[in-house]
């Protein structure tokens, strides 16, 4: 679905992506690793529009989408989330669930004299999938809840649900289990496996190995900007160049 070509990207004197070439197989849920500073963010953040490459291009399901920007992306299918949590904190569980969907009818000052009636049912209909997607998740006690009065994890409960409002055709998770608890962790675990059989498909970075060595069908590894690695859990785990990147040995 992702693809990448000669993708590079530098701060200042610092390359964070370098000549970076891959595209994802045909695996539900992906993983992308690599030590502190390897550039794994940066590679997202170019990927969903967050900051542009210097050189390179992005191909989502064949299109060209480097250049466009962050809600573009989105709208054409890829959500994401972040590694500290980006919720609408004086917003309600409900209401960070109801701006996700993209072109709603409401959003257009005109449609609220001449479209009512369409408006209304789209808010029912939005409104009727959030409380679904906030049940999946064991927020339903929350909805009417300011986002900020939630738990790290919650707030991470909510990113995933407020993507899924979306319709993406992938979510990218920039480290969902950071900073969480192990039962927390596992809940989102079982959520997205849950989720990927429901047919959606994941792009994840993490750094804790069991989680991605548990969900992952195929894992790439980033190493001061540069994909040194990419195959099977087991593979990944006895490459002699990753062992070399994380243990400097």
């Amino acid at each position: 679905m992702i693809e990448t070509r000669g993708l590079s990207k530098s701060f200042g004197g610092i390359q964070a992506v370098s000549n970076c070439t891959f595209a994802l197989k045909d695996h539900a849920i992906t993983g992308l690793i690599g030590p502190n500073g390897s550039g794994k963010t940066t590679l997202f953040n170019l990927i969903t529009g967050f900051i542009p490459p210097d050189r390179g291009e992005i191909y989502f399901k064949g299109k060209r989408i480097d250049g466009l920007l962050p809600h573009e992306v989105a709208i054409g299918g890829i959500v994401r989330t972040f590694q500290i949590t980006r919720v609408l904190p004086r917003m309600t569980v409900m209401e960070n669930m109801l701006i996700a969907p993209p072109r709603q009818t409401g959003e257009k000052f005109r449609s609220l004299w001449f479209n009512p009636k369409t408006i209304r049912k789209e808010e029912r209909e939005n409104r009727k999938k959030a409380l679904e997607l906030i049940d999946l998740v064991g927020l339903s006690h929350l909805k009417d809840q300011f986002a900020q009065n939630l738990s790290y994890g919650q707030q991470k409960l909510l990113e995933l649900a407020r993507g899924l409002m979306a319709n993406p055709s992938m979510i990218l998770l920039d480290e969902p289990t950071a900073g969480i608890n192990p039962i927390m962790i596992r809940t989102i675990m079982e959520l997205i496996t849950k989720m990927k059989e429901w047919g959606m498909v994941f792009f994840i970075i993490e750094h804790n190995m069991d989680v991605i060595i548990e969900l992952c069908g195929w894992i790439f590894v980033l190493d001061n900007g540069e994909k040194i690695a990419e195959g099977r859990p087991k593979e990944i785990q006895n490459n002699p160049r990753v062992i070399e990147a994380y243990l400097g040995i």
